[in-house]
């Protein structure tokens, strides 16, 4: 289920649809999730990476890129939030039966709480955060 604060936020982001677009995270083994206008946003950023890559002397394939920044799917959620992620990103993210969301900007992530739990320095703050709200999960139960 899709939590109240990131449900306003995607339902504007995408002009008052219920739609959250979801991919596979390109670094991390969790899932990626954003409004419609991000779409918007892409092929900018497809022009920065690749003028970064000209001025650093390395390769840089668009076609590669593109496929990777515009793979994602886009889903619909109902009032309460509650969607359905695809079954080849669960895979992908090795989501079970529990899911964290951590703001990330323009974009947020899901993670399940072991992946996040395994990452080094510098995540603390969103491990203790997920420990915390499966505590709670767990004591609700």
């Amino acid at each position: 289920m899709l939590p109240p604060q990131f449900r306003k936020t995607v339902r504007e982001s995408s002009a008052g649809h219920r739609t959250l677009c979801i991919a596979k995270h390109e670094r991390w083994k969790c899932l990626t999730g954003f409004g419609l206008s991000r779409k918007d946003d892409l092929a900018a950023q497809i022009d920065r990476e690749e003028m970064l890559a000209i001025q650093a002397g390395k390769d840089f394939d668009r076609d590669l890129r593109a496929s990777q920044l515009y793979g994602f799917s886009e889903v619909p959620f109902d009032d309460s939030g509650r969607f359905v992620i695809p079954d080849h990103l669960l895979n992908l993210a090795g989501v079970g039966d529990s899911l964290f969301f951590q703001a990330a900007g323009g974009f947020f992530t899901l993670w399940n709480p072991d992946e996040l739990a395994q990452l080094g320095p510098g995540w603390e703050g969103a491990q203790a955060a997920c420990a915390n709200f499966v505590a709670e999960a767990r004591a609700r139960k």
